[in-house]
């Protein structure tokens, strides 16, 4: 897919309708965690460096349609100008006079913040006035939310039709990761994909066994593939209605070539807490009465060997309980070691889904990968081979 960046742009004087995700943490008043806005902040920088008027367009909770003080993006302000260094002019709406105004005042070096863009019932359902409303106010459409890029919103499907548009320079980073990962990548491919539930990752796992030349399958999910074997898994998470589907997509693997690594040998425990009382069994060999709960160091060895293989990895869900200690082993160690390799410029690494960055994260693993995306839906989404209307506007 062939897409307009800033670099297409002539900014010198233009007002650049910028849609951004700041969709951030807060709590007593404050962001608790900047890592959004850091991500947009080049986006912001190069409009400004180039002469243009930077007025961001974003969404902030679930407010239905309905004007929610609770949720109003003012109060993101102090940690907008902190990492922007830029003086931020806020307008009380995303439209009409009110938008208008800050947006004519918009002196030179400054950005405007436009408020929450789901306070209108239009913006969710794309209505074409809306956008319309939105198109007054610009003359270039950026789109530097690919987080958001799976809605068909006016801003950002709608809006993106109305203007000359192009991606910022977070989505072009985006963009780019996932078609070098998935469109055109160094072979052999290798796709991690844990999490509790098959059902949530149906599409992903029929999409992918047709795409890469590895696929580990770990967490909840592995248990229901073993359990389509056949194999007693005790009293471990496990979706036992999805097994005719499991089977599905094993012999779909089987003929796409694709190779299917599920774990050998588990980590069971007879409760899930900290520090719980554990054992290491073959994968055949669980406890009725225990819970697969983590990888065991055999299929460790087997996933790192899949890694040491693989010239790009596509990563998304844990391979085992990550959030509490032991069962965050395997997850630490693959991932880690995953790390290296990209470091060492010997793998392409693309890892994403809220789970995942927190498990990567946890494993002081995603500094070393070579994109970690932000998104949750849409990287799934874009996984699974589905279009992107917020992507697809652009084209």
């Amino acid at each position: 897919m062939v897409w307009k960046t800033l670099d297409d742009m002539d900014l010198a004087g233009k007002r650049v309708l910028t849609r951004v995700d700041i969709n951030v943490p807060f709590e007593d008043g404050k962001v608790t965690d900047t890592t959004r806005i850091e991500r947009i902040a080049a986006t912001v920088q190069d409009i400004l460096d180039r002469g243009g008027k930077p007025v961001l367009l974003a969404h902030f909770g679930r407010p239905k349609g309905e004007r929610n003080m609770d949720m109003s993006l003012q109060s993101l302000i102090p940690a907008l100008e902190s990492v922007f260094g830029s003086p931020v002019v806020f307008a009380s709406d995303c439209v009409g006079p009110a938008a208008s105004a800050v947006v004519d005042a918009l002196q030179d070096g400054q950005v405007a913040l436009l408020e929450n863009t789901r306070f209108h019932a239009g913006e969710t359902k794309n209505d074409p006035e809306l956008a319309a409303q939105m198109a007054k106010l610009g003359d270039i459409y950026c789109n530097d939310a690919f987080s958001a890029a799976h809605r068909a919103h006016a801003s950002t499907e709608g809006l993106a039709r109305l203007l000359p548009s192009c991606a910022g320079r977070l989505m072009q980073a985006e963009l780019s990761a996932l078609e070098s990962a998935l469109s055109e990548p160094e072979r052999p491919v290798l796709a991690v994909v844990g999490g509790a539930k098959v059902s949530t990752k149906l599409d992903l796992l029929g999409n992918l066994v047709a795409k890469v030349d590895m696929l580990v399958i770990g967490g909840g999910m592995a248990n229901t593939f073993l359990a389509a074997q056949g194999i007693d898994v005790g009293k471990s998470l496990c979706e036992h209605e999805m097994a005719d589907t499991a089977r599905e997509i094993l012999a779909k693997a089987a003929d796409a070539g694709c190779e299917i690594i599920l774990p050998t040998d588990v980590v069971v425990a007879r409760e899930f807490k900290e520090g719980a009382a554990n054992e290491t069994v073959a994968a055949n060999a669980c406890p009725a009465d225990a819970m697969i709960l983590d990888a065991g160091p055999e299929a460790v060895a087997a996933i790192k060997d899949a890694i040491n293989k693989a010239k790009t990895l596509i990563w998304n869900g844990p391979l085992g309980a990550f959030e509490i200690a032991p069962f965050d082993i395997a997850t630490n160690a693959a991932a880690k070691f995953a790390a290296e390799r990209s470091a060492a410029g010997k793998l392409v690494s693309v890892a994403g889904g809220g789970d995942t960055v927190a498990a990567l994260n946890k494993a002081d693993a995603a500094n070393d990968f070579s994109y970690i995306s932000t998104a949750g839906g849409a990287f799934l989404e874009w996984m699974e081979g589905k279009e992107l209307p917020g992507v697809a506007a652009l084209s």
